[in-house]
């Protein structure tokens, strides 16, 4: 790991650390490959029975680096094809993870950050960070996402949020089924972690992996090759489109896009 990702394992909890604060912990090209390989490293490790997501600093991710951003805003579809795929590669990774995995949501979840807390098994917050799903303020869709989003929040709040792109707060991410759990502080957050982490830890390895496949495999459309081939594809077309370029390079320019001056 870099000093943009930790990962320690103690007690039999493995724990993967976003360490990128200065940047809101938003994730790059880099970041993204460091999260895959490490949610695949702990799920083959025998001595791992629970694996925890979390971050430091004030926010718990913010989606996209601002620098990746910009190499983006150039990039060709067939660019664009590649790099989401990367993303829904590290998003499945976590999904798939045969160990469970908690999100510890200590800070403001924003963009591609939801889909993080979204492919985790289950996902705990502080009543005070705030939600956000960004992308069609940008000209852009939740498309690599929104198989995890949507099974974790529900269609209907989906329909609002992915279109009004709206920032909602931590008890109506608990309402509609996102998070879990709320606590108050630091230090709840972490007692609530370790809570579920020390049960997770004491029942039946070969059960809690076989229950959780029994919850993917039963549960909606399967996230399958073809769904996230469509994702990809879905990223990819509105992100090289004319509106798609313009809402980037305005939110990096700091001005207005064109459909709000035109």
């Amino acid at each position: 790991m870099t000093q943009a990702l930790t990962l320690t394992v103690q007690d039999r909890i493995a724990r993967i650390t976003l360490n990128r604060p200065a940047v809101r912990n938003a994730f790059n090209d880099e970041v993204i490959a460091e999260l895959k390989a490490a949610f695949e490293a702990v799920g083959a490790r025998d001595n791992v029975r629970a694996v925890v997501l979390a971050a430091v600093g004030p926010a718990f991710c913010a989606g996209a680096d601002l620098n990746w951003m910009r190499r983006m805003a150039d990039y060709s579809r067939d660019e664009n094809i590649a790099d989401a795929g990367q993303l829904a590669a590290m998003l499945q990774a976590i999904y798939t993870c045969p160990k469970p995995t908690i999100a510890a949501v200590q800070g403001d979840v924003f963009a591609g950050g939801m889909g993080l807390v979204a492919a985790c098994d289950m996902a705990v917050s502080v009543d005070t960070a705030t939600y956000c799903l960004s992308e069609v303020k940008l000209g852009l869709i939740p498309a690599t996402i929104s198989p995890y989003v949507i099974r974790a929040m529900g269609t209907r709040a989906a329909h609002r949020y992915f279109l009004t792109a709206e920032r909602f707060s931590a008890p109506e991410a608990h309402r509609i089924g996102f998070v879990h759990e709320l606590v108050n502080s630091p230090e709840a957050l972490a007692a609530k972690v370790d809570e579920l982490a020390q049960a997770l830890a004491s029942a039946s390895p070969a059960a809690v992996r076989a229950c959780k496949k029994l919850v993917q495999d039963v549960a909606e459309r399967e996230i399958n090759v073809a769904l996230i081939a469509a994702t990809v594809d879905g990223i990819a077309d509105i992100r090289a489109s004319d509106e798609g370029r313009e809402g980037v390079m305005s939110f990096l320019q700091k001005r207005k896009p064109s459909w709000l001056v035109s």
